[in-house]
């Protein structure tokens, strides 16, 4: 549509999520991607790579899902619970995914890497023991040409180990009452 003075008009919509935890509303054009909002409004741990979903760079998780936030538009984000690598640690505190990719050298340029734990993350929340062959399958979708791919993977079952090791630590409340 035009304008008064003949200048192309773009329609904007309203877009309502939630961010990190964060209950958003956004104004955005009905076509743009969610790579670009998140960017745009200062996610820059969501990396524009390939812009074809072949890289992962751009991994984000909606409702606990991993997706290529440049194949997603925008408004398919309305109402979801959206989580990027800026809100996978809590209060300063490192996700054991973090922790276990710093401590084992799965970091190297760092362009794939937020990717990466954002995937890694949601594997062990559905799968908290995975096998070395399920690992693998949930960083496949993430091209890395600094790591050869051992230290992620090693990375990720350190953490599922770290985890499961904390898990038997903690007693039921049932014991704990006692």
């Amino acid at each position: 549509m035009f304008g008064s003075r003949g200048v192309f008009a773009m329609k904007t919509m309203e877009l309502h999520l939630t961010v990190n935890g964060q209950s958003l509303n956004w104004s955005i054009a009905p076509g743009e991607l969610l790579l670009d909002v998140l960017r745009r409004q200062g996610y820059f741990g969501v990396k524009r790579g390939c812009e074809k979903g072949e890289c992962g760079a751009c991994a984000v998780l909606v409702d606990g899902k991993p997706i290529n936030s440049c194949l997603m538009f925008a408004a398919q984000a309305e109402g979801r619970h959206v989580l990027t690598i800026e809100g996978v640690a809590i209060d300063g505190k490192l996700d054991p995914v973090q922790e276990a990719f710093l401590d084992h050298g799965a970091v190297q340029c760092g362009f794939c890497t937020p990717g990466m734990v954002i995937s890694a993350k949601a594997l062990l929340d559905r799968r908290p023991d995975p096998t070395e062959d399920e690992v693998r399958e949930a960083l496949a979708g993430h091209l890395c040409r600094c790591t050869g791919y051992l230290k992620p993977v090693e990375a990720v079952l350190a953490a599922a180990s770290k985890r499961k090791n904390r898990a038997r630590r903690v007693k039921p409340l049932t014991e704990v009452s006692r």
